[in-house]
């Protein structure tokens, strides 16, 4: 890459969190039976009209927000006009001439280390397709997804990296996910990423003939197909070849980019406003409490758990991987302000139970109520941490009070530091011979009595307790 430069926009498509259709009252569904939740208007049945949906108007202006887009605040649809399979009616409801949102700025962490700002161009409301599964012989058509809400954000060309675009969508699907725009599956097409890349010898201010990479299901994946797309395209370069402008899909099996098709001259779609739905002008009131009661943004969360809550940064990482999970944190935290024992339950033990049994977090039985509670059992030297572990395994499969499973198994912790005493005593008194030994090697001598005290209680003692006691009798013997 010393001879060349890399240039890289992203088009990204996104299905809004919806319950119905952005023109019409269909329901929204994922894995349904093909073809089983279709509605006249999506399929542009003679006499149907669209209507917009609310939600969908709502959500995309929060997008804007998170992405520090200039909101416009008259909403125009458009008709993009076009036969294919995918699009029953012929034509596509979309926003070309007036996006809801323009000139944002998503910043992000390079490969150097220094702050990256990925500027967006626009961010247009629009509805879906059909989904299209290819066999050997035919298509398959799926109307279902047909008229779902989507936006569509462009950035500029100014990614230059396989790293900055893997960073750029993590940031992207982390925003989309927490501020509840969208739940951005990518292996599902709720999130959905084009990327035009292109090579120009440095220093040259004219872009190369651009390369469109499609139907990449995973961010991996897109990292893997830029990288080798990079190479593919200096290697055509270095032999004095030009680069003809095409589609291209990534194969897993061979981790190569594939030809789709050409591209010649871009396609006149024949835009026009869109006839059955005047221009929408937003209450600037209705604006305010739509952008006023948004999720706090990752970024604040994270600098949130760093300063106030005292968190470790890998502690705050794992936390925010999952929405769940860091939903079910935050109402913990709202019970209790201790914080990092929630925090090292959550992913330790907890996540290797769900990761052990396939499951999501929301699936098991516990409340934040119940882990609060466990908690608190063992901050009052009932229960230990060894013991509290059994109290999770129980609580993870059902609704039911830590207090009551102590009291149930007799897992009680012995904290009172006078009947640990006399636990202990006789021990010292049939083991004098190790007792003397304390000076030479007093590591030894303790970890010999606190097992016996453990062993006699069955685990049940107090560990930071029972070592106080035991070394108290160590110096008072020592005395004697």
């Amino acid at each position: 890459m010393i001879n060349f430069e890399v240039v890289i926009g992203i088009e990204n498509h996104v299905e809004l969190k919806t319950k119905t259709k952005m023109f019409s009252t269909g329901a929204v569904s994922y894995g349904k039976k093909p073809n089983s939740m279709v509605n006249p208007t999506d399929v542009g049945y003679p006499g149907t009209m669209p209507t917009v949906n609310k939600k969908g108007i709502e959500l995309s202006l929060i997008a804007c927000q998170a992405l520090n887009l200039t909101i416009n605040p008259i909403v125009q649809f458009d008709r993009k006009n076009y036969y294919y399979p995918d699009l029953a009616k012929g034509f596509q409801i979309t926003q070309q001439y007036y996006p809801i949102g323009k000139n944002g700025v998503l910043t992000i962490i390079d490969e150097k280390g220094k702050p990256l700002k990925v500027k967006i161009e626009r961010l247009h409301i629009e509805e879906d397709t059909a989904k299209q599964t290819h066999e050997e012989d035919c298509t398959l058509l799926d109307y279902n997804r047909s008229g779902i809400g989507l936006i569509e954000i462009v950035t500029q060309p100014v990614l230059s990296s396989a790293f900055q675009v893997r960073k750029y969508l993590e940031a992207l699907r982390e925003i989309l996910v927490y501020t509840q725009v969208s739940d951005a599956k990518m292996n599902e097409g709720s999130l959905r990423c084009d990327v035009n890349i292109s090579l120009r010898p440095v220093e040259t201010k004219t872009f190369g003939n651009k390369v469109e990479l499609k139907n990449i299901n995973s961010i991996a994946n897109i990292e893997k197909a830029i990288e080798y797309e990079i190479k593919r395209q200096t290697e055509i370069l270095l032999m004095g070849k030009t680069v003809p402008q095409e589609t291209r899909r990534f194969d897993e099996k061979t981790k190569t980019t594939v030809l789709m098709r050409h591209k010649t001259d871009s396609i006149d779609y024949k835009y026009f406003s869109e006839p059955n739905i005047f221009p929408i002008k937003l209450d600037k009131t209705w604006m305010k409490k739509v952008l006023k009661n948004t999720q706090e943004l990752p970024s604040t969360k994270r600098n949130r758990y760093l300063t106030k809550l005292k968190l470790k940064t890998t502690d705050i990482e794992i936390i925010l991987q999952d929405y769940a999970l860091m939903n079910f944190f935050e109402k913990a935290i709202k019970l209790s302000s201790h914080y990092e024992t929630i925090a090292h339950y959550l992913i330790g033990y907890t996540s290797t139970y769900l990761n052990q049994k396939g499951l999501t977090l929301t699936e098991t039985a516990l409340t934040p109520q119940n882990l609060v509670e466990m908690i608190t059992l063992i901050n009052n030297n009932v229960i230990s941490n060894k013991q509290a572990k059994k109290v999770l395994q129980r609580i993870l499969v059902e609704d039911y009070s830590p207090t009551k499973i102590v009291a149930e198994l007799e897992l009680k912790q012995i904290s009172d530091p006078a009947e640990i005493k006399a636990i202990i005593e006789p021990v010292f008194t049939a083991n004098l011979e190790i007792l003397v030994q304390y000076k030479q090697r007093p590591e030894r001598v303790i970890k010999f009595f606190m097992g016996e005290l453990m062993k006699l209680t069955k685990e049940q003692v107090a560990p930071e307790i029972g070592q106080k006691v035991v070394l108290e009798l160590i110096t008072a013997k020592q005395g004697q």
